[in-house]
């Protein structure tokens, strides 16, 4: 496995010090720089969609051979969330209002090579969202009522008391799906300088275009950075009646009407008795 590891960021050339971030630090032993790529930049979905794992590998570039962390952040396309919470009224227990929350991303993966908080302080993880509880996901700034679908949909301030009950809801039943996770053991160096690390893609992955950045850490700061695309699509008959049913809702639902009909008169013919 080190082998092609080793040949294919042979390839990967420095960047040109004008692609650095501005505050990257020079100091005399010159200016470090990462670079990586992904296997693959597209993971198409089918009816045997059973996951993808995508390997995301590259390479540190500093002269002065300084001690180095590498952060891998992946983020899916953004999808709200809507949720609601058990509680008692008159002995009974009923569902209350459900809260929406928007900018939360469908897809999210943290991986380092040693864990986040020994890599950099709170706000620096914070600033960058690096980190399942850093992840900025945020209700609407006021509070209002919005009817959605035929549903009077309830938000919370966002600096609200009840705004981290729900947002620890929403990262728990996201981790519980599989679509949220953090590995502080997740990116390894496989030689001086090279390192890897896999992405698993679980089976309810959203489709769309997921963005890769890749941080290199150096003192507590992030010197340089990467940043890779990933995408995810339906092909075949599936990708068709996702089109159709997205893009012609009442056709769809007509349609998917008459199949039913169809299929319940067939069923009855087939199976009547004289």
């Amino acid at each position: 496995m080190i082998g092609p590891i080793l040949a294919v960021a042979a390839a990967l050339a420095p960047p040109a010090p004008s692609t650095a971030p501005s505050h990257t630090g020079g100091g005399a032993g010159g200016q470090a720089a990462i670079s990586a790529a992904l296997t693959d930049t597209t993971v198409e979905v089918k009816s045997d969609f059973r996951g993808a794992r995508i390997v995301l590998y590259g390479a540190v570039f500093d002269p002065a051979a300084r001690p180095s962390d590498v952060v891998i952040l992946v983020r899916g396309p953004e999808q709200p969330v809507r949720i609601t919470r058990k509680q008692k009224v008159a002995g009974l227990w009923l569902n209350s209002r459900p809260v929406v929350f928007r900018g939360a991303p469908g897809f999210y993966r943290a991986a380092s090579n040693r864990p986040l908080e020994d890599i950099a302080n709170f706000s620096t993880l914070r600033r960058l969202g690096a980190g399942v509880d850093h992840l900025p996901i945020n209700a609407p700034a006021e509070r209002r009522i919005e009817t959605r679908y035929g549903v009077r949909d309830v938000v919370v301030y966002r600096q609200g008391a009840d705004y981290y009950v729900w947002r620890r809801a929403v990262v728990r039943l996201k981790e519980k799906a599989g679509l949220y996770h953090e590995d502080g053991r997740g990116v390894r160096f496989v030689d001086r300088g090279l390192f890897r690390a896999e992405i698993e893609l679980p089976t309810g992955a959203p489709t769309g275009v997921y963005r890769a950045d890749i941080l290199l850490f150096q003192g507590g700061r992030a010197v340089s950075t990467r940043t890779r695309t990933l995408t995810v699509k339906k092909v075949g008959f599936e990708r068709a009646l996702y089109v159709w049913a997205h893009d012609r809702p009442w056709s769809y639902g007509l349609a998917s009407m008459a199949f039913a009909l169809v299929a319940g008169w067939a069923a009855s013919a087939a199976f009547r008795r004289d």
